[in-house]
C-alpha cells in the first residue's frame, strides 16, 4: 500500500459535509479590539485536566491572535443565530460592531449573548495538523442559560439547521 494518497479536495469536502457538526463562535480580547471566528470543529478532549480544542487554518490571523492573547472563549450557537455566525465566519474587520457582548471572568474574551454555552480557556497548546492547527485550551469557567438557551446549531451538507429530538 502506497503512504500517499490522492484524493480530490472537493469530494473530500463533500463526503465530510454529511458529518452534522455543531456551530460556534471563539473569541479572545486583544489590545486592538475583540476577535471572533465562526468554528465547526470544536472538541472535548479531556476531562481531567479539562481540556477543549478546536483546528483553524494556520495562516488564520484568527488563530494568530489567540495565540497571542494566550486565551479564548467557545460560545456555543443556536439555531437563531445564523446572521452572527455569518459576520463571525466573514473577512469582516469589525465583526464586533454591533454585537452586544461581555467580558469573560479572567480572560476578557467576548462572551456573546444568546449562546447556548459559554465554555472560557486558556491556551495551552498548539498542535501542527497539515494545513490547520489545533488550539488546545484549559477550560477556566464554562456555564449555560438557566432558561435552557434554544435549540443547537447545526451544519451539515453545505447548510445551516438544528437538532430535531
Amino acid at each position: 500500500m502506497s503512504d500517499e494518497t490522492t484524493i480530490d479536495s472537493g469530494e473530500y469536502r463533500r463526503v465530510l459535509g454529511h458529518l452534522p457538526t455543531g456551530v460556534t463562535v471563539v473569541t479572545c480580547a486583544t489590545d486592538d479590539g475583540p476577535v471572533g471566528v465562526a468554528i465547526g470543529s470544536f472538541v472535548s478532549i479531556s476531562l481531567d485536566p479539562p481540556l477543549v480544542g478546536f483546528f483553524l487554518g494556520s495562516h488564520s490571523s484568527s488563530g494568530e491572535a489567540i495565540e497571542a492573547a494566550g486565551h479564548y472563549c467557545v460560545n456555543v450557537l443556536t439555531n437563531d443565530q445564523v446572521e452572527l455566525c455569518g459576520t463571525m465566519a466573514s473577512k469582516n474587520p469589525d465583526k464586533f460592531d454591533g454585537v452586544d457582548w461581555k467580558p469573560a471572568a479572567g480572560t476578557g474574551a467576548p462572551m456573546l449573548p444568546g449562546s447556548l454555552a459559554v465554555i472560557n480557556c486558556t491556551l495551552e497548546s498548539t498542535v501542527e495538523a497539515g494545513d490547520h492547527n489545533l488550539l488546545v485550551g484549559r477550560v477556566v469557567d464554562l456555564s449555560t442559560p438557566e432558561d435552557g438557551g434554544g435549540e443547537p446549531m447545526v451544519f451539515f451538507t453545505g447548510q445551516y439547521g438544528t437538532f430535531a429530538p
